[in-house]
């Protein structure tokens, strides 16, 4: 077999072909919202949404809904509530703290009560906890992408006034950045890009995605587009490094593959981290001088 039949091989695959579609917009959308996560320390978020996800997907199965229903409105109500309940739009680690006891313990409750009233799809749940990304068909594969792209869209508008008020808050609602609404906004698309990255990664290890790249990008540079960009680019190779890596050992699960690949580079960046540039400051003058240069105090009384 030559080399270019052996990679075009993956791509003639149907199931492949379709991971490799929302994949890249799932791993893209993660890369920039992961990024801004990280800046605004708000990764715990992340984690606690992961939950809310399960839950929500839970739920609908217990009470028979579709399960996209429960796992995009569970994401979103749940990051708008941690919103709500935390200052200026963004929840403290108390608020994350208690709203994540409480969905773990009603993701239980739903548990109960969906195996034993309806025990038809047991798999379902044990998809959304590691990913299913080999088994998106065609139509969930686009749609998964279109969701994904305009995550990217949405965050890329309002990047610039979300850069302000992550790196200096009370100086941009004093410029007349409305912060609480960009914090909301923000949670929001959270929530979608958590229900995003469960399809590919599973609710469990979606936390990797999300802040493996931008962790790494932030090591690798101090420019915030630039570690944008790079964390957007890192997260989409780890994506297809992962994905390859999956279908070339076939016993090996794909989100395994994935994250594998972000904990790789990020620990990458311990070895090959660039110096950082330190600022040159003009040498204070030696301290004789400053005194010689100081007037001399008249006494009292001295014209």
């Amino acid at each position: 077999m030559s080399v270019a039949t052996a990679l075009a091989d993956p791509f003639s695959q149907p199931f492949m072909a379709n991971a490799l579609l929302a994949g890249t917009a799932i791993a893209a959308a993660c890369g920039i919202v992961g990024y801004f996560l990280v800046l605004r320390a708000q990764v715990f978020t992340a984690d606690a949404l992961s939950h809310v996800a399960f839950t929500g997907v839970l739920a609908a199965l217990a009470l028979g809904w579709d399960l996209r229903l429960g796992l995009f409105g569970a994401t979103v109500a749940g990051a708008l509530l941690l919103g709500a309940l935390g200052r200026t739009g963004r929840a403290d680690d108390v608020v994350i703290g208690s709203v994540f006891s409480w969905v773990l313990g009603l993701g239980v409750f739903f548990l109960t009560l969906y195996t034993t009233s309806r025990s038809a799809h047991g798999n379902a749940g044990v998809s959304v906890l590691f990913g299913s990304i080999f088994g998106l068909t065609a139509d969930r594969a686009r749609t998964a992408a279109l969701i994904a792209g305009g995550v990217c869209l949405l965050l890329l508008l309002v990047a610039r006034p979300l850069l302000f008020a992550s790196l200096d808050e009370a100086v941009a609602a004093a410029r007349g950045v409305p912060v609480r609404l960009l914090g909301f906004a923000f949670l929001a698309l959270v929530g979608v890009a958590t229900a995003e990255a469960t399809q590919a990664v599973g609710a469990l290890l979606l936390l990797g995605l999300l802040a493996a790249p931008a962790g790494a990008a932030q090591r690798l540079t101090d420019r915030p587009y630039r570690a944008l960009a790079l964390s957007c680019a890192l997260a989409v190779t780890e994506m297809w490094a992962g994905l390859a890596l999956s279908y070339a050992v076939p016993g090996l699960p794909p989100s395994f593959a994935i994250l594998a690949a972000a904990t790789a580079v990020y620990a990458a960046t311990f070895v090959v981290r660039p110096p950082r540039r330190r600022a040159h400051h003009r040498p204070a003058p030696p301290p004789t001088r400053r005194l010689e240069e100081r007037p001399a105090r008249q006494a009292p009384g001295e014209p």
